[in-house]
């Protein structure tokens, strides 16, 4: 499994993907003004698969470890 440092990381890249990726897309959607992305459908797109990215990470940076308890013994 990743250390603690790497999970860390994992979910800080993860939370900021999410946003930037849910910016994206509200860009995309005209919902928010004030940029040259304002109304462009592919920002819709690459900001959707940003967003899913950021979630994949948060996902793995906040599993947890599934220790072994070793073989059973019948």
């Amino acid at each position: 499994m990743h250390s603690r440092p790497v999970r860390i990381a994992m979910i800080v890249v993860g939370v900021l993907a999410l946003l930037v990726g849910a910016l994206w897309v509200g860009q995309g959607l005209n919902l928010i003004g004030g940029s040259a992305m304002t109304g462009e459908r592919v920002w819709i797109y690459i900001g959707a698969a940003v967003a899913a990215g950021g979630v994949v990470l948060l996902v793995l940076g906040l599993r947890r470890r599934h220790t072994t308890a070793g073989p059973l013994r019948s």
